[in-house]
């Protein structure tokens, strides 16, 4: 297109993807904060947990004054920890609730103006209860996001069978879930991601049109599936071009395409579209996030 892409979202990256290493060294986080915050081509950053309260506060101050806003993604507080927000365990499921919770207030200290999670494991058999606990996990997180200010809640599409095994999932049980919670679209929403489609089994616009009315944020990365024995297989977010990979210029303007045409990407609404790319093998982080740049801009290009 000819047109500037910022005229019709928001470009963002996601910290904890892009800088693994970052993660656990509260100086090497906020030195990658501010390189992504000294970056005009990012309006967005995504971030996770960061357990001290000074550190969110400058990270918050660091934001401010850069005008960038933030994103915060639970995804690695639930992996990490083992916890199911679906899980047929009462006890467990609200363990899971209650971190999320934390999440949330630390969400807000951020300054993030909305709260990202994925769903958990399933049983084939159990299917449905999973889905009725996922769906009453979700309104208790949306009622407590709402008590605490309003920051909006949202799911993010994972894989179903592959390596996550997330219950959500394919677009159209994503459908029936994000129809049951049932909350205004500045509430709660699902997230797609390019990466993870190739995980599904579905085509841009098998993934993203029946879900189009919920749809409030997207990702954009690239996945290995040929082979499990090939280096990268899985949802590990290797970068464009990687070998034996699924997604690169072609792939991410066709996915630009249908968010385009469902009326994602759109002057009006300013929506975001956030690299979820990370280095592989020793790869340099910069280099990464340079080689995304590159991608984003061509497939805008072309489109």
């Amino acid at each position: 297109m000819k047109e500037s892409m910022y005229r019709y979202m928001n470009v963002g990256l996601i910290q904890f993807m892009a800088y693994p290493d970052a993660v656990r060294d509260e100086s090497a986080l906020i030195d990658s904060v501010r390189k992504i915050a000294l970056d005009p081509f990012f309006n967005v950053i995504e971030l996770t947990s960061v357990p001290s309260q000074k550190t969110r506060l400058t990270i918050r101050q660091m934001l401010e004054t850069a005008h960038m806003s933030a994103v915060f993604g639970a995804q690695p507080m639930l992996l990490s920890s083992g916890l199911n927000i679906n899980d047929l365990d009462e006890d467990k499921r609200k363990q899971a609730v209650a971190l999320l919770q934390s999440g949330i207030d630390e969400a807000i200290e951020l300054g993030a103006s909305s709260f990202a999670f994925l769903s958990g494991r399933y049983q084939p058999e159990t299917i449905e209860a999973s889905l009725d606990a996922l769906v009453r996990s979700t309104q208790t997180l949306c009622d407590y996001a709402a008590a605490r200010g309003g920051i909006r809640v949202a799911l993010e599409v994972f894989d179903h069978t592959i390596d996550k095994k997330s219950l959500i999932g394919p677009a159209a049980l994503a459908r029936r879930y994000a129809e049951q919670v049932m909350r205004p679209r500045d509430e709660f929403g699902l997230i797609v991601d390019l990466s993870h489609l190739p995980l599904l089994g579905e085509t841009p616009e098998q993934a993203i049109v029946p879900i189009a009315e919920y749809l409030v944020h997207a990702h954009i990365g690239n996945c290995v599936i040929k082979n499990p024995d090939l280096p990268g297989y899985g949802d590990l977010h290797p970068r464009f071009g990687f070998p034996d990979s699924e997604n690169d210029v072609e792939e991410l303007m066709e996915y630009l395409r249908i968010l385009k045409k469902i009326g994602y990407l759109s002057a009006k609404r300013s929506p975001t579209v956030s690299f979820e790319v990370k280095p592989f093998d020793g790869e340099d982080p910069d280099l990464v996030v340079a080689n995304a740049k590159r991608v984003l801009q061509k497939a805008w290009a072309r489109l």
